[in-house]
């Protein structure tokens, strides 16, 4: 496994903690304050890379997407933005960055109705409660269907998995957070194992993979050392968010990495059986003491901590399994 950290494109402070902490691999968004250029052009990514590269990082994925919600409720201007994500991915490859974490939620990313729930220590998490959500209006897209979106997601991955394959870039498809449909009329496809597998069963490619989110799918019910054997075993496991929740589709929290509802130690153990050697960093930790929660979910400390804790499965599953450091 190697273990990486989400990071600004550009050096800060959680770099050289990063580095201090013993990290080498960054995951990072598209960097969109580059002047004059698109952040999806060439040169931007390949500036980017070497940054990472001259702070001591080797850049292993971008967690990040041109427009797409055009794409995704198949509305004009689609192709347009299918034609950027082309040479997006093209790009990328180009520049040497090999995996690509996107996702197909339309109108909205990961969604919570709050930022504020008070955990461990009086440590602050982002929660769901569906209940919330039962009056809410519809969005601008009214009543989007599943079938709707199941149908646009073909239509994407035909055009966008040759490219990939050509690009020598792996796309690593993010489940819908939360796992609940519809929302706000919005609904949601990639709620479980199987419509993950469903997904990339569109258009079967070894560049059509999952980002398995442990946190996701745990929210959803699966067992998450099956899922990661299911996925590891066809070589479609790319990228691993290693975080963990309490509750339901319905109604969940974060939770610190040691404090939620899954095995972690059996999840890293698993992990190391399959032989997995791609990217995994940690995923939304706690607001502790002292941070001002402008950033819910990427603060500083319980970022420091869940590297701490991931390294330490790390090393005990190492040597409980007889695998050389």
């Amino acid at each position: 496994m190697k273990l990486a950290e989400f990071l600004g494109t550009r050096p800060n402070q959680l770099w050289r903690l990063g580095r201090q902490m013993g990290l080498d691999y960054a995951v990072t968004g598209l960097p969109f304050d580059e002047k004059h250029e698109k952040p999806w052009d060439l040169m931007p990514l390949i500036r980017m890379k070497q940054r990472f590269k001259d702070a001591g990082y080797e850049l292993l994925v971008i967690e990040s997407m041109p427009p797409s919600n055009n794409i995704k409720l198949g509305t004009e201007g689609r192709d347009e933005e299918i034609e950027i994500f082309k040479q997006f991915i093209t790009n990328m490859g180009a520049a040497g960055i090999p995996v690509l974490c996107y996702n197909f939620m339309a109108q909205f990313n990961w969604f919570r109705t709050s930022t504020t729930t008070v955990t461990r220590g009086g440590a602050l998490v982002s929660s769901y409660d569906h209940s919330l959500m039962e009056g809410a209006p519809l969005t601008e897209a009214g009543e989007v269907s599943e079938d709707r979106l199941w149908e646009n997601l073909k239509y994407f991955m035909k055009q966008i998995v040759p490219v990939a394959e050509k690009a020598k870039v792996k796309l690593a498809l993010h489940p819908d957070d939360p796992p609940i449909s519809p929302i706000r009329g919005v609904s949601r496809i990639l709620r479980s194992a199987d419509a993950l597998q469903q997904a990339i069963d569109l258009v079967p490619s070894e560049y059509n993979g999952i980002t398995l989110c442990q946190g996701t799918l745990a929210t959803a019910g699966e067992d998450i050392p099956a899922t990661i054997r299911r996925f590891a075993k066809q070589d479609k496991l790319f990228f691993v968010h290693f975080r963990d929740v309490k509750g339901t589709p319905e109604k969940f929290e974060e939770t610190f990495h040691d404090d939620g509802k899954t095995d972690m130690y059996e999840a890293m153990k698993t992990y190391y059986e399959v032989g997995f050697d791609g990217p995994a960093r940690p995923d939304h930790v706690p607001t502790m003491d002292s941070e001002t929660n402008e950033n819910p979910g990427y603060e500083t400390l319980g970022r420091l901590y869940g590297v701490g804790y991931i390294k330490g499965l790390m090393e005990a599953a190492q040597k409980e399994l007889g695998l050389n450091r």
